[in-house]
């Protein structure tokens, strides 16, 4: 009963498509376009499995279009460059030397957030700005709500473009250590947001709200972030990293060059993603150096989630990084196999981590990977573990399980 009533109150008022209309995949890459085109023809035939997690993503989207849009100008610190308009964010991990009497320069203790890192800067503003736009872009493409696409090009304008707020299109100063340094390429990490970003404004399309003025100029800024991001020193350093930092790398350049339409750029980083997974991927599906850190769970599931971005753009084009496996078994598979039987909370994950993640991070993972893998394991795992109580979890939007 209660889900057929999440059903009606959901799809009440969502009358923009037509049950008989099939929805052209939209322009998106780190996104999986075919999946969302499939989720808005089923919302458009008001399939009840769907109003839990559409109910959930027009809540969040409603509370948005009260938010006030972030700025770099919002900050309390101001960057090395003594402008606002730089971002500005300091390496999490890195607390004051208690051996020195100014506590400079600063010393890592991994894994422990150091709350100053979060004070004043632009990191949370970034990551808060980039799930907005998703979740608004998200919410306009599956519902047709002007007010949506409307909220969502506010936040783009405020943040990208309207010269008074937007920030430059470079991280120099991310992840500064004091002490040490003025920004490391470890700060290349913070642009994540982009993506979500550039996909959410990708899923305007047909929206009054942006125009093709306003997406040309936004691709005016990724083309400028994109030169410094792949020329610059700290570019260089993060594209070499051999653990989550390089998989992240990759994942997001390869997407800002298909945005671009640069996509012999993107294949020529591709190409050289086999070497992520050969190197990163024990045969048993152990990811080492991973497993090495404090918060070893958390960073298995975060690589994870880089490299099937990465595959997911990869396939753009043409190199399938699901098919790979390298002859002693290190693949995709393998690695979601190896993580499958700690999606079981009360089952112990193999070392002591300095905290615990919640399991139900796999969900996602798995929810993609059943539909590019016939793993028994992964598929009676997902089975057995994305019941009811995940019904508005936001996965069933994005990968279309049945």
């Amino acid at each position: 009963m209660k889900q057929i009533l999440l059903a009606i109150l959901c799809f009440t008022s969502v009358s923009l498509f037509s049950a008989n209309e099939r929805p052209l995949p939209p322009n998106v890459f780190s996104l999986s376009a075919n999946s969302l085109a499939a989720v808005r023809e089923r919302i458009a035939h008001a399939d009840p499995a769907l109003a839990p997690a559409l109910a959930q993503l027009r809540s969040e989207a409603d509370k948005l279009l009260k938010r006030k849009p972030w700025s770099v100008m919002d900050k309390a610190r101001v960057p090395p460059s003594g402008n606002k308009h730089d971002y500005l964010s300091f390496a999490p991990y890195y607390w004051p030397d208690p051996k020195t009497s100014d506590g400079l320069p600063y010393v890592r203790r991994d894994d422990e957030t150091n709350p100053e890192s979060k004070t004043g800067t632009d990191s949370a503003a970034f990551e808060h700005l980039g799930e907005a736009i998703e979740t608004l872009g998200l919410a306009y493409y599956l519902t047709g709500l002007e007010p949506y696409a409307e909220k969502a090009a506010q936040l783009a304008h405020t943040w990208f473009l309207d010269p008074a707020t937007a920030m430059t299109p470079h991280l120099k100063y991310a992840q500064g250590v004091r002490g040490k340094n003025k920004g490391r390429g470890t700060g290349i990490l913070d642009s994540r947001p982009l993506v979500n970003a550039t996909d959410g404004m990708a899923l305007l399309t047909g929206s009054p709200s942006w125009t093709p003025t306003d997406q040309k100029a936004l691709l005016a800024w990724i083309s400028t972030y994109y030169s410094w991001v792949t020329e610059s020193k700290n570019g260089t350093l993060e594209a070499a990293a051999e653990n989550n930092h390089g998989s992240w790398y990759d994942a997001q350049v390869i997407h800002f060059a298909l945005v671009l339409g640069r996509n012999d750029d993107a294949r020529q980083i591709a190409s050289h993603a086999f070497e992520r997974i050969a190197t990163q991927i024990e045969p048993d599906g152990r990811q080492p150096l991973e497993l090495a850190r404090t918060k070893s769970f958390n960073y298995c599931c975060f690589n994870l989630e880089a490299l099937l971005q990465l595959a997911r753009v990869s396939r753009h084009v043409d190199i399938d990084l699901w098919s790979f496996s390298t002859p002693d078994g290190r693949n995709l598979t393998a690695a979601l196999r190896f993580m499958a039987p700690y999606a079981d909370a009360a089952k112990p994950w193999p070392k002591e981590d300095l905290k615990a993640d919640a399991r139900d991070r796999l969900l996602p993972l798995f929810a993609e990977a059943i539909q590019l893998t016939d793993d028994t394991a992964i598929h009676d795992t997902f089975q057995r573990f994305a019941n009811e109580h995940h019904s508005h979890d936001r996965w069933h939007l994005l990968f279309n399980v049945p």
